[in-house]
């Protein structure tokens, strides 16, 4: 994995994220580290700048990924870094 760009802080995951991930065989720390690492998955032009934007301005980043079974994953990381959450968007 590339150097992490920022801290993730407490990870929490929703029971339709970890049982999403599972069913894929995939893994909880692929979809942080491609998080983590500024890869912001399948958002759009605009979400993606305001991820970079909050890199330096410190606000909330938001990831959007799609598990090998086409389900889609959120990861969330809150402004104050103190928390990162794995959830469906169902489950906003």
């Amino acid at each position: 994995m590339k150097s992490p760009k920022f801290q993730l802080g407490q990870v929490v995951i929703t029971p339709g994220a970890r049982d999403a991930i599972a069913e894929s065989g995939q893994t909880v720390e692929f979809f942080l580290d491609q998080h983590r690492a500024g890869n912001w998955g399948q958002v759009d032009g605009e979400d993606w700048q305001s991820n970079d934007q909050a890199l330096v301005d410190g606000t909330r980043l938001l990831s959007a990924y799609t598990t090998l079974k086409g389900v889609k994953i959120w990861v969330i990381t809150e402004a104050d870094r103190s928390a990162s959450t794995l959830l469906l968007p169902s489950d906003y």
